[in-house]
């Protein structure tokens, strides 16, 4: 690969040339490159895994920038050689994360982060038996990151199941047993 720099000639072409160099420009940068052909190895189990998570992201992405208000978020967030579209697949492709749940009295306080945003979070409690006795969704704080939720009850020996969603859809469950 090799960056063209203050040539006349190559500020105007861009493309292949015959069947040995691509010419293309990346954030303000002619690249010559070596023609790439399609790989003649066989793709491995986790290879396509990654494909078919990448399809899905990308389809996720495309519906969520039917709304405008979301592709105008995504937008703001795109860097020099970024787009919309760009940002809403990085979003589609990562799960949040809940790092954290802890009791505060009867509260349950979830911290959850995503690279972009957290949608929502849901709590559901489940006493010993297995029944869930309450769920509902939790009310974010002001920090941007914790969640409250107040619980009417958390019985011993039972669980708290926390489901954090992203704007595209994507969830995280985490779980945490009552003593």
């Amino acid at each position: 690969m090799a960056i063209v720099k203050d040539n006349i000639l190559m500020q105007l072409v861009r493309g292949t040339l015959g069947k040995q160099i691509t010419i293309y420009e990346r954030n303000g940068q002619i690249i010559m490159a070596k023609k790439r052909g399609p790989s003649t190895k066989k793709p491995t189990q986790k290879q396509l895994e990654a494909r078919h998570k990448m399809t899905i992201a990308s389809m996720r992405a495309h519906i969520m920038l039917e709304d405008p208000q979301i592709k105008a978020y995504y937008q703001s967030l795109a860097g020099p050689g970024q787009n919309a579209y760009n940002m809403a697949v990085k979003d589609a492709y990562r799960s949040p994360e809940v790092q954290n749940i802890r009791l505060e009295e009867q509260e349950v306080v979830v911290t959850a982060k995503d690279e972009f945003r957290v949608a929502e979070v849901e709590v559901k409690v489940i006493d010993a038996d297995g029944v869930v006795t309450e769920s509902g969704r939790a009310i974010l704080g002001r920090n941007g990151v914790d969640w409250y939720y107040k619980a009417a009850a958390l019985p011993a020996g039972g669980k708290v199941i926390v489901v954090a969603k992203s704007l595209p859809g994507n969830r995280t469950l985490k779980e945490l047993l009552l003593t």
